[in-house]
């Protein structure tokens, strides 16, 4: 049941390994070429499925906009972004590695949200599910292994740490799918799409430098569209 899942952290491990390899070749000069070229690409893939939900018929104006301040409100509460780093820190740690621009904690976090945040990951995960086709989750293997490449290649060693993330986020969604699909509406799969799209842009920023935005904070914005379409189904 799992296939999809399990073939997509495989390809992230196998990216990641191959980026670690290029990257005692790679001078700084490509090292930098290739972060900014993946960070836009990045960005590229937020804002599209930002603004393609947000083109959908029946895309609510104003909804996103609180989903981003109730989450990120809860996230700063819960320390999310905190704990993911300590848990990236403990793994550097236990490895003994000293490596530049925040080691294994930054390539592990940016690597589990850009893997993890996203409309391919939620409905791939569900389509596996309930019905056992792995289509969308073999497209996503495949750009998720272009993607760790890159990053491994400049992040280091913390990038192959995310597979465990989508190996855990993806597999519990995959053995849920069958209590969780039948509410999910369209209405929820498009908002869904449109903060997660809004995320994933935010990464693409962080990875070029020009923010600084606490985007695992901000991970509990995808819940807000879910309880407001269910609550709103009860009237």
């Amino acid at each position: 049941m799992v296939l999809g899942t399990v073939v997509n952290a495989l390809a992230i491990l196998a990216g990641g390994a191959v980026g670690l390899l290029a990257k005692g070749g790679l001078k700084e000069n490509m090292r930098t070429i290739l972060n900014q070229g993946v960070s836009l690409a990045v960005i590229f893939v937020g804002a599209a499925g930002c603004i393609g939900g947000m083109l959908q018929h029946g895309a609510n104006p104003v909804l996103f906009i609180i989903s981003l301040a109730v989450g990120g409100v809860a996230g700063e509460l819960l320390k999310i972004e905190g704990r993911l780093e300590q848990l990236g820190g403990w793994l550097q740690a236990r490895l003994k590695t000293k490596s530049p621009q925040g080691g294994i904690s930054q390539g592990f976090v940016a690597a589990s949200l850009i893997f993890c945040v996203g409309t391919m990951a939620v409905l791939g995960s569900l389509e596996s599910g309930v019905s056992g086709n792995n289509t969308i989750l073999y497209a996503k293997s495949l750009l998720d292994g272009i993607i760790a490449i890159v990053m491994a290649s400049t992040l280091g060693l913390g990038v192959l740490f995310s597979a465990a993330s989508v190996l855990l986020y993806q597999g519990v969604l995959t053995l849920l799918a069958v209590w969780v699909s039948p509410f999910l509406t369209a209405d929820m799969l498009r908002e869904l799409a449109i903060v997660g799209g809004i995320l994933i842009t935010a990464i693409g920023l962080n990875m070029l430098g020009l923010t600084k935005i606490r985007v695992g904070n901000m991970l509990p914005a995808l819940i807000v569209p879910i309880i407001y379409y269910a609550v709103a189904g009860l009237f």
